[in-house]
């Protein structure tokens, strides 16, 4: 498996193909809402939601041999996409690897530009958590 490092590398190269065509782009983050994995209906509930996406956002997660794995769904294509390329880096790793992850990918991408304040508030959202629930496992994996 791709270090979080790794895969922001390869990230950054697939945008830097769309070069400044800002609705390619905005058109490949929505494509790439559909790779993420099919969420059960039954968790698309309040209490999955994350707080401060403008768009609903659903986020679960559980603890498989040490990794945090993670599933999510929106009601948007666009956020469906932002939560996927979060997934693609901070799927299957452990606690410690999410919450000390740079996720610098979305600053040299230039994400902030492309989808806008609320957006970005959004997704910072869904980081923050993200890591609330790598912050959980680890609790509970040291207990």
């Amino acid at each position: 498996m791709s270090s979080i490092a790794a895969i922001q590398d390869e990230i950054v190269s697939e945008f830097e193909i769309l070069g400044d065509d800002r609705e390619s782009t905005i058109f490949y983050i929505m494509e790439l809402g559909g790779n993420l994995a099919d969420f059960p209906k039954e968790e698309q509930k309040d209490e999955n939601l994350i707080k401060g996406c403008q768009s609903k956002v659903w986020l679960i997660a559980k603890e498989e041999n040490g990794k945090v794995r993670y599933l999510a769904d929106s009601n948007t294509d666009i956020t469906k996409g932002l939560i996927s390329l979060l997934i693609r880096v901070l799927d299957n790793r452990t606690p410690e690897e999410i919450l000390s992850a740079d996720l610098n990918f979305i600053d040299r991408i230039g994400m902030g530009n492309l989808i806008g304040s609320q957006r970005s508030n959004g997704l910072a959202a869904m980081i923050k958590q993200m890591k609330f629930y790598a912050l959980a496992f680890q609790t509970k994996l040291n207990a």
